[in-house]
């Protein structure tokens, strides 16, 4: 691939601009002996060369053979100071672009620009003049003393051509065409370039407000046909010229963006560069090229190793639909209702996730999802750039960037529809969702409910996690939930608990709001016990519908507004005494100036007999 070093970079930086950081080639280096080593560099931007010093502290950088001869290099730091009627540059900070390089274009030697200038001559030139260099130490930066070298034989001299370049700017317009390049090779030290890419995903417009005012900006990502992503971004007027032209799908011809550092934060895609589009910039449809790049490119993860994926970090899976939710409205933190839906999918790894969808989500591919399953389909759906959550379990979330495919033509779904229909639908699947938490091998570790105190557990620095099968001896039912705040942050809801403001009212402290209408949560206080004793433990709100069966809404309603006492302490009697698997947290907790273990039901399902057998076989066979 072709480099282009910064046009006119040394006439601008010995003209004293110090914000280009421009893109230079080292075509010399010399050690020199004094006091403390030092290294001159003659630095060419392909025409026009300067002598230049390595400030100390970037020694090393020449030692361990980071910048030689032939380096391409940015200049991140540095002052250009006058010595003897001469310019030199003094490289404070730099960074390695390519290691090695065979030498750019046709530079010439350094121009004195403050004083009678000499006759360029070519760096590679073996015919030109032999000069003789006297050795001057000068001071430069504070006192620090550097080698220069002033020649004492000079060629003759003719007027050069007048200098192109003006400070803190461009120096030379670049007219030449832009080459349109692969994504991968995009890189900020490029003269002018353009790609050709499918636009796989469109942000919609959001807005902010910071210290310069108030702003909107979107994004969409692109794709090109070797397979290169990269995500480009819009702001105020540039939004507003492009938002509406871009759609998911087509092919554009792009140019003349800027390419700066990707946040990574937002921006998922493996790429360390993101395009910023300006008034200038230019995104051509191309109408005749629509079949030469892939409509997408997935990256998926296995369920199974989603249990070690980091918190809010993206990625992409696919799997098979086994359950979904209708879709409920959360009231979000600013007061904007918004739409939630809840689904499972399993896939080859023996693991299943809950994938949770957020807004248009729930009603244009959620509502497809819930008919085709409710007609007794299962499809298969895979989340592009969906986001990892690891409250109370590993589970899926939707953000503004996700994509859903419902039984995309790919060669992993038809895999996983084959797996399923032989043999996978009944397979056995265990959840990673609010099952499974940090730690969640040991989720897995049967113990008895007498195993908890005789083996001391939760009594460590971490909490124990355990699998217990017991059933329900007693429930607390005087206080059984309590009123919780339904707005969202971010993609959770508060649920702290909240106090009456007036007659109808509710208010959040911690969201610092009034509503209408509030959210009622699970606290159980519940016995379990199995053959070697018996346990308190405590069942927040979906371990509590697990257990009981019905919302904790529903039951609120039934004891204090219908004042139903029978149907009330029939779903309590429901519950008692069926035989469950608990999955525990057992965690010494400090109350006061006690010290007590706290046992929390992280989940909590009916045996299966056919499962428990087989568990109950295998640890016989062990």
């Amino acid at each position: 691939m072709p480099v282009n070093l910064t046009p006119n970079a040394i006439a601008a930086v010995v003209g004293g601009d110090l914000d280009l950081k421009p893109l230079v080639q080292v075509v010399d280096i010399k050690l020199i002996g004094g006091s403390q080593d030092r290294y001159r560099l003659l630095l060419s931007d392909s025409a026009a060369s300067q002598h230049a010093m390595l400030a100390t502290q970037l020694n090393d950088r020449v030692k361990s053979g980071g910048v030689r001869k032939g380096s391409v290099v940015q200049l991140i730091d540095y002052i250009c100071s006058t010595v003897q009627n001469r310019k030199i540059i003094v490289v404070l900070n730099m960074e390695t672009i390519i290691p090695d390089c065979e030498t750019i274009g046709n530079p010439k030697l350094p121009i004195d620009f403050n004083s009678t200038p000499q006759k360029a001559l070519s760096v590679n030139n073996s015919s030109a003049p032999s000069r003789t260099l006297k050795n001057e130490s000068v001071a430069v930066n504070g006192g620090d003393k550097v080698q220069t070298y002033r020649p004492t034989v000079q060629p003759s001299y003719q007027p050069p051509p007048p200098p192109i370049y003006k400070n803190h700017g461009a120096i030379v317009k670049n007219e030449a065409p832009a080459r349109i390049i692969p994504i991968a090779a995009l890189n900020p030290y490029q003269g002018r370039w353009a790609i050709r890419a499918r636009v796989t995903a469109k942000g919609d417009i959001r807005r902010y407000n910071n210290a310069r005012g108030d702003g909107k900006v979107f994004s969409f990502d692109l794709l090109d046909s070797d397979g290169g992503e990269i995500r480009a971004t819009c702001f105020n007027a540039v939004v507003d010229r492009f938002y509406d032209s871009v759609e998911v799908g087509k092919v554009y011809m792009i140019s003349k963006g800027t390419l700066k550092p990707a946040q990574k934060n937002f921006n998922h895609l493996n790429n360390a560069w993101e395009i910023f589009l300006e008034t200038g910039s230019t995104v051509e449809l191309c109408s005749d090229d629509q079949n030469s790049i892939p409509e997408q490119k997935f990256y998926f993860k296995p369920i199974g190793e989603i249990e070690s994926a980091e918190n809010n970090s993206i990625l992409d899976v696919i799997g098979v639909v086994t359950s979904v939710n209708p879709s409920i409205p959360i009231l979000r933190k600013n007061g904007m209702e918004t739409q939630r839906r809840l689904l499972n999918i399993k896939d080859q790894s023996g693991r299943s996730v809950e994938v949770t969808l957020w807004g248009e989500f729930c009603n244009k591919e959620g509502l497809k999802l819930h008919e085709l399953f409710d007609s007794g389909l299962c499809p298969v759906l895979a989340v592009k750039a969906g986001k990892v959550n690891d409250f109370s379990g590993k589970s899926i979330g939707t953000i503004s960037s996700t994509q859903l495919f419902i039984n995309p033509d790919i060669p992993e779904a038809h895999d996983l529809r084959e797996w399923f229909d032989s043999g996978g639908k009944v397979a056995e699947s265990h959840s990673i969702s609010r099952d499974i938490v940090p730690g969640a091998q040991k989720n897995e570790i049967r113990k008895t409910v007498a195993q908890i105190k005789d083996e001391g557990l939760g009594r460590s620095n971490k909490p124990d996690w355990i699998t217990v099968k017991a059933s329900i001896a007693f429930i607390k039912t005087d206080t059984f939930c309590y009123t919780a705040c339904p707005l969202m942050i971010g993609d959770r809801q508060c649920s702290k608990k909240v106090v009456k403001s007036g007659e109808t009212r509710w208010q959040c402290e911690r969201c610092n709001q009034e509503f209408e209408e509030c959210d009622y949560r699970y606290l159980l206080q519940a016995q379990i016990q199995d053959f070697s004793g018996l346990t308190w433990v405590t069942a927040f709100q979906e371990s509590g519908e697990e257990i009981l069966g019905c919302s904790a809404k529903e039951l609120y309603s039934l004891k204090y507004e219908k004042q139903d006492d029978d149907n009330f302490a029939e779903i309590i009697r429901r519950s008692l005494f069926n035989q469950l698997l608990f999955k525990l947290k057992v965690k010494e907790e400090t109350y006061g100036d006690e010290q007590k273990v706290k046992i929390t039901v992280v989940n909590a399902e009916r045996v299966n007999p056919s499962s428990e057998s087989k568990y109950l076989l295998d640890l016989i066979s062990k």
